[in-house]
């Protein structure tokens, strides 16, 4: 029994920024692994993967991380290119991995699911009334509007939305997700319509700007936390959810959290690669 699963991809990521090109694993599954490694929580990982990359899983093992591998023909292998304004990037998608089901799921048990899906296809609705029956779901919106077309990732609406978001408990997304789903710029009406589309607790991430995170008709305005330098955005919104249900999972409220969560992504922003920093790491940037 976990306090958080997260369920989604490990990914070969190529990152191309103006400093560097690089080639490593990624994904949700990969960036929130391992910022909540070193938090006391009990985690587990459930992931797909090809057999060429279960380096990448005992890596992870090798870190203490729980994992669970399911068999995929192939892994994800994503292409991000930033520019300058690191809150931008484009994507392609060279290979797609397998879709997670239901029954992969059947022996895994924990208070929070946090599924992390990269692509449209990877998790379905199904899959979220599943586990919305056995604990509480956390979904990172991102991959439920991007489709794959000639290796070109394509914005898309979530089809199936107004089903699915009946089952979720935090939703999180960016300004511009939210503005797909909804059909509205403004994020207090954004959140708002969310949440009475059945989401208790609403995240909003807006990069430089902080976030904004909606709950029972309350708005929680958190500070984003400057870094020293900014060297690399890719993995930062899954740093900050493995902040913020790591604090909701430990009892922590939605201002705490969300601002710990600030605080994580801030630090992660500072290096490439992910977060593998500890809480007291976190607890200094927040006074810094």
């Amino acid at each position: 029994m976990y306090d958080i699963c997260c369920i989604g991809h490990i990914t070969l990521d190529k990152i191309v920024t103006p400093k560097a090109e690089k080639h490593m694993a990624g994904g949700t599954a990969f960036y929130f692994s391992n910022a909540i490694r070193n938090m006391p929580v009990k985690y587990g990982l459930v992931t797909a993967v090809a057999d060429s990359e279960l380096p990448s899983v005992e890596a992870l093992r090798d870190k203490g991380i729980e994992v669970k591998v399911l068999p995929s023909a192939y892994t994800v292998y994503f292409e991000n290119i930033y520019g300058e304004n690191q809150d931008n990037r484009t994507q392609r998608v060279l290979q797609k991995a397998d879709a997670f089901i239901a029954d992969d799921l059947k022996d895994t048990e924990a208070i929070i699911f946090h599924l992390g899906p990269l692509l449209a296809d990877d998790m379905s609705t199904e899959l979220i009334k599943a586990l919305f029956s056995r604990g509480n779901v956390s979904v990172d919106a991102q991959g439920y509007l991007r489709e794959v077309i000639d290796k070109g990732v394509h914005a898309i609406d979530w089809a199936d939305k107004r089903e699915a978001l009946k089952y979720i408990d935090v939703l999180k997304v960016n300004e511009h997700e939210l503005e797909v789903l909804t059909g509205i710029a403004d994020i207090k009406q954004g959140a708002k319509i969310l949440a009475e589309w059945g989401v208790k607790e609403v995240v909003v991430t807006r990069g430089s700007l902080g976030s904004v995170i909606y709950h029972d008709s309350i708005y929680y305005n958190i500070p984003a936390y400057k870094p020293t330098e900014v060297v690399d955005a890719t993995g930062c919104g899954d740093t900050y959810m493995a902040g913020y249900l790591y604090k909701r999972v430990k009892g922590a409220d939605i201002q705490k959290a969300g601002e710990f969560a600030a605080a994580m992504a801030g630090l992660k922003i500072e290096t490439s690669g992910p977060f593998e920093g500890s809480e007291e790491d976190v607890l200094r940037m927040m006074e810094r």
